[in-house]
């Protein structure tokens, strides 16, 4: 029998909820170091037992948390990261010496081949990878060198490297999104990248065409056609089925084109979720409504989902990492809240239960399918 492991971390704390494939009773233990804020958690798809965690707190600093056993016991492994050989201290973008403002890791993404290969993107924005499990870290630096690098300009929520999607079929492509720089991608493992967002908009920015100054907020690829990508900006919701070449606006009858989280459908490449909230200076649903919203057709034609999801009164938000799909044959949808609760649909979205109601504020949410 197959299992779901839902990995949930929190303002203050992080959390693991377990089920069978029937997705109706669910085991829920932490808080796992109780008190940090724990920005990501993420399984090894190469191997179900290795877990990563990024903890932090304004006192102690960053740290990066490994399991070997599905998340029973975690220890701290290396926390040195090291710019072009420098450790705590990077070049500025010009080649002037310049501190290492480094506030957290926003995303940690394991390799789909290899358990001890994982990536980290960090705040000021860049990427690094590990090859020995955690232990070591070094900056992948062809990106932060991008000739764009002095333009890079942060988000509300600071300069952060926050979304790394690889590409299932080719071991040597990778795309990133940077608030708020945008999409780049890599052919050749992280040693050169390119910019990715021609045909994205951005009002207030002297040139809302540019090339590099896009507010991205996610992106999300199906394994099964890895040159399709859809995008959550900051406004509009957007595809692109050239690799990143070029994206076009699916938004269409969403009741707002704003908000943070996007994710595929694990068997239909062509179903699309969004959570939709006001705007980007009401972060809370329209109506007061929490509502998911479906594309069965790519985008342009979307549906509400909301059996099960608070209907009144209800201003809570769904962060750009507090969604995922698990893989099982009814596929599961799963999204945590700043209000603190987790709602899994095992139905594809038709219909929600609610799997905690009073936890921290939710800032991701991971899953992962057991054999």
């Amino acid at each position: 029998m197959r299992a779901v492991r839902v990995l949930v971390g929190t303002r203050k704390g992080a959390f693991i909820l377990t089920s069978d494939e029937k997705r109706k009773q669910w085991d829920i233990s932490g808080p796992h170091f109780a008190g940090w804020e724990v920005y990501h958690m993420k399984g090894a798809p190469a191997d179900p037992n290795r877990l990563y965690a990024s903890q932090s707190t304004s006192w102690f600093g960053q740290l990066i948390q490994r399991s070997n056993d599905g998340g029973k016991t975690w220890a701290p492994v290396g926390n040195q990261f090291v710019y072009d050989g420098v450790p705590g201290t990077h070049q500025w973008y010009d080649g002037t010496p310049h501190p290492w403002e480094f506030a957290r890791v926003w995303h940690l993404e394991p390799s789909l081949t290899d358990p001890n290969i994982v990536y980290a993107g960090v705040e000021d924005a860049a990427l690094f990878r590990s090859i020995d499990g955690g232990q070591t870290w070094q900056e992948l630096s062809g990106l932060r060198g991008h000739g764009s690098g002095p333009s890079w300009q942060p988000g509300v929520g600071g300069m952060c490297l926050h979304t790394i999607v690889q590409d299932p079929s080719n071991a040597a492509r990778m795309f990133v999104a940077i608030s708020a720089a945008g999409v780049f991608r890599t052919d050749d493992a992280g040693k050169t990248w390119r910019p990715m967002n021609r045909g994205l908009r951005s009002e207030n920015i002297p040139d809302p065409h540019t090339e590099v100054g896009h507010c991205v907020h996610r992106i999300a690829i199906h394994p099964s056609r890895p040159n399709v990508l859809f995008m959550q900006k900051h406004w509009d919701v957007m595809r692109s089925d050239d690799a990143g070449e070029s994206w076009h606006e699916v938004s269409g009858n969403l009741p707002t084109d704003f908000g943070f989280p996007i994710d595929v459908h694990a068997h239909e490449p062509d179903t699309v979720y969004v959570v939709p909230i006001k705007s980007d200076s009401e972060h809370f649903p329209p109506d007061g409504k929490l509502r998911v919203y479906r594309s069965r057709t790519g985008g342009q034609e979307w549906e509400a989902l909301t059996k099960g999801l608070p209907q009144r009164d209800c201003y809570v938000n769904v962060l750009r990492d507090a969604m995922a799909i698990d893989s099982l044959d009814s596929c599961g949808v799963y999204v945590g809240t700043t209000g603190g609760q987790v709602y899994a649909s095992a139905d594809a979205g038709d219909s929600w239960m609610t799997l905690a109601r009073d936890f921290p504020a939710v800032l991701s949410l991971e899953v992962q399918t057991l054999s």
